[in-house]
């Protein structure tokens, strides 16, 4: 079975585009009709994410944490516990391309880094897109970390000791687990993922307010 989680905290604005685009990506011909099963992490949800999942038909897991570290490290126990043999992440204001889930598993590797698009610039002044274009990479073999696009084997995320309990960078920090285990990185392209560029930031630290770094100056 393949695994996703995605934490949420009151991400109703957001959710309903994000699960329809993991489910149209659970239901590719070329899983060959391999489980997938996806669980909202509502972390301290007091909105209405929580019934936009059960309107999907997609599982939750609620904890009280306000840190996506430990929102990201319950959901994959849940899923590892159910058997899952690949985990893969992503967020609540991103949506996934229909062939992401296919596109991680093809790189046969034991984890998966791969990079983010934006779909909207528009709450941000014209140099922060334009600095984003210039400075960042949409390739193979870029060196960028997501919890948005992010897919680690179940066997290399045990070996690693899973995502520690960071409120922000707990995707920077499982991935230089993965390394210091041996683990295989594929840095790709491939798994395509569409996140906001919001200014109103859920983790503090996090892509949100790096955006807003940026527009300062």
């Amino acid at each position: 079975m393949i695994g996703v989680v995605v934490p949420a905290h009151n991400e109703e604005a957001f959710l309903p585009r994000s699960l329809g685009a993991m489910l149209e990506a659970s239901r590719q011909e070329a899983l060959a009709g391999e489980p997938v099963r996806i669980v909202v992490v509502l972390d301290a949800c007091t909105d209405g994410s929580a019934a936009i999942a059960r309107a999907h038909g997609i599982d939750t897991l609620a904890v009280k944490a306000r840190n996506v570290g430990r929102a990201r490290a319950a959901g994959a126990h849940l899923l590892l516990a159910a058997g899952a043999r690949w985990l893969a992440f992503t967020d609540a204001d991103s949506h996934v391309s229909p062939g992401w889930l296919v596109a991680q598993l093809a790189q046969e590797a034991d984890a998966v880094c791969g990079s983010i698009m934006v779909d909207d610039w528009s709450e941000h002044p014209h140099s922060v897109r334009e600095y984003f274009r210039k400075t960042y990479v949409d390739a193979d073999g870029h060196r960028h970390v997501h919890g948005a696009n992010l897919g680690v084997s179940a066997d290399a995320y045990r070996r690693a000791g899973g995502f520690p309990p960071l409120k922000c960078r707990e995707d920077v920090a499982l991935v230089d687990r993965l390394i210091a285990s041996g683990a295989r990185i594929a840095w790709s392209a491939a798994p395509r993922v569409t996140t906001s560029a919001r200014t109103s930031a859920r983790a503090s630290g996090g892509f949100a307010d790096t955006l807003v770094a940026w527009a300062a100056g």
